[in-house]
């Protein structure tokens, strides 16, 4: 398994998987990833905000999922965990559980807390969540676009050099 930083020739394999993930799950819907502007070009957009990054996994040469992290409200200095998406064949095999900690890693060294959306009906992606030690918050917090996500989780980060 390789873990690394998103390149352009990445982009629309990625976007991909993230797609279909979400068609898989009957999410192919406004208000999810899945019409994210950004999609087909994530390594130019993560390239271009400042303590941002995203990452993908490499199983025998093949892109199988990836992760990122990006800023969401500067003053508070909390980011936003984002597009963690696997291939179907990829999942249950700790790979979630590797790019958690690369993501979550790179975050502690430019944020204080860690936010992120998800779906109740994502039990798996929730249990994941909760057991990297985000908290389940009532209401989400302001400023994102993703309005079909229905559990919201902030976890502090051990701040690392900041």
């Amino acid at each position: 398994m390789i873990i690394r930083t998103i390149k352009k020739e990445d982009n629309l394999i990625v976007k991909k998987i993230i797609q279909e993930s979400l068609e898989s799950l009957n999410f192919a819907i406004e208000g999810t990833a899945y019409f994210d502007p950004q999609l087909g070009r994530l390594n130019e957009y993560y390239d271009n905000l400042d303590n941002a990054k995203y990452w993908v996994v490499e199983l025998d040469n093949k892109i199988v999922g990836g992760i990122g992290i990006a800023p969401f409200d500067n003053e508070q200095g909390i980011c936003e965990l984002q597009k963690l998406y696997l291939i179907p064949e990829a999942q249950g095999l700790g790979i979630s559980e590797k790019l958690m900690e690369t993501a979550l890693s790179f975050a502690s060294t430019h944020y204080k807390s860690c936010y992120l959306e998800t779906n109740h009906v994502l039990k798996v992606a929730c249990i994941l969540y909760e057991k990297f030690g985000f908290k389940l918050l009532n209401s989400p917090i302001s400023g994102s676009g993703h309005f079909a996500m229905n559990a919201w989780y902030l976890k502090d980060l051990e701040v690392v050099n900041q």
